[in-house]
């Protein structure tokens, strides 16, 4: 097959756009503990490494901002993240090359790995970056576009099933993610056509900027919504092993109860995630509160657990010397918060009839004491209420 030509560096408009007020803070300006010198300061028009032209700004967080390329040398397009300084982003290239030399699996598709990565020198150090396929928007964002802010069922039901194989294909090679939120799930593009669109716009219709003595900072232009496969990202908190780990691990609020109670934990601590975000997503809002007077606090986190799965079996409780804080020896709970009086089908308010059942039997199969209770991903991906639209269609065919 011949090779494409390279494509020359295209030139981007140098006035024509609104320039804002230098004082105001916008983009990551406004993040707490934001420090412009840990930025490099990358402009659209800018060639990385060679090949990577920056045709738009996608986003920004508080360690790398990202932006949409074009490859001179193949013509396609990607993600460029440049992390701030000294941001050394090792073990999520460490995990893609791991799981890029795995065998061919259902799941390979579904999950977001590190295509390319370089440094580069900025005016205050050395910034890693990280070169992926363009995906879209993450389910938060496009679930915070809708009226009620609730994913449809059908939408949940299909997302769910599809980033579990993902992550049966994590598991399978012994890759725990360990961070699973609905952030972290981004949308496929189905309509690749939107991408040369967002290059020519910014030609056209140049984005609004911020122009400053050592940079300019632009607006993020949004991501056409686009609802293609679901795609699990962000492997930077992964961990690769067969066995059972320890360590702090998971955001505040889906930490698991071996997590919490500083027990060994495994793969299941990804289902325990699922199950999180898949109420998020439904419900609109979180399971566990997990905070007092502000606070993440272990003593609420683990009294929500008790009054939503029941207390633990006794032996659960010989898992770790730091049960003995919440539970005597008899398994009565002890902690300083008391029992909340709910159950998972009082909370649940979204369903009726058979809905509701079915999305209770798989909460109810997730939010386990044990983990070795709870189903792998792959028996999840197959739960009756996510199968539920095709058992449907079976049933009417």
């Amino acid at each position: 097959m011949a090779s494409v030509p390279p494509l020359r560096p295209r030139d981007f408009p140098t006035s024509g756009f609104v320039k804002l007020d230098p004082s105001e803070k916008i983009e990551e300006e406004q993040l707490p503990f934001y420090v412009a010198e840990r930025y490099y300061p990358v402009d659209i028009g800018e060639v990385f490494a060679g090949k990577y032209q920056v045709v738009s700004k996608l986003g920004f967080g508080t360690s790398s901002t990202a932006w949409l390329c074009r490859n001179l040398e193949d013509h396609g397009y990607y993600t460029l993240k440049v992390c701030v300084r000294d941001q050394r982003p090792s073990n999520e290239i460490m995990i893609s090359e791991h799981l890029k030399d795995c065998p061919d699996h259902t799941g390979k598709r579904l999950v977001r790995l590190v295509l390319d990565s370089f440094e580069v020198a900025g005016p205050h150090g050395k910034h890693t970056c990280l070169v992926y396929q363009p995906l879209g928007m993450s389910f938060t964002e496009f679930r915070d576009l809708r009226p009620d802010g609730l994913l449809p069922k059908d939408l949940v039901q299909r997302g769910t099933q599809l980033i579990l194989i993902g992550l049966a294909f994590l598991h399978d090679n012994n890759v725990i993610h360990t961070d699973i939120s609905s952030n972290n799930v981004l949308f496929g593009i189905e309509d690749p056509s939107i991408l040369p669109q967002i290059e020519e716009d910014e030609i056209a219709r140049p984005i609004a900027r911020k122009v400053l003595a050592d940079r300019n900072i632009y607006y993020s232009r949004p991501m056409p919504v686009s609802t293609g496969m679901p795609v699990l990202t962000d492997f930077g908190e992964a961990r690769v092993g067969g066995g059972r780990l320890k360590g702090d691990i998971m955001p505040g609020i889906y930490r698991a109860p071996e997590v919490i109670l500083d027990m060994e934990w495994d793969s299941k601590v990804d289902v325990w995630s699922i199950g999180a975000m898949v109420w998020d997503l439904v419900e609109g809002g979180h399971l566990f509160f997990a905070k007092k007077d502000r606070v993440l606090n272990d003593d609420q986190h683990l009294a929500e657990m008790v009054s939503l799965m029941g207390p633990p079996s006794p032996e659960f409780l010989t898992r770790s010397e730091k049960c003995r804080r919440f539970w005597d020896q008899d398994g009565t709970w002890k902690g300083t918060v008391p029992i909340p009086e709910q159950t998972l089908a009082i909370r649940e308010r979204q369903f009726s009839g058979d809905d509701h059942v079915l999305f209770l039997h798989f909460l109810q199969r997730i939010f386990r004491w044990k983990p070795e209770e709870r189903p792998t991903a792959e028996e999840l991906a197959f739960d009756d209420f996510l199968m539920q639209p095709v058992l449907e269609d079976r049933a009417r065919s």
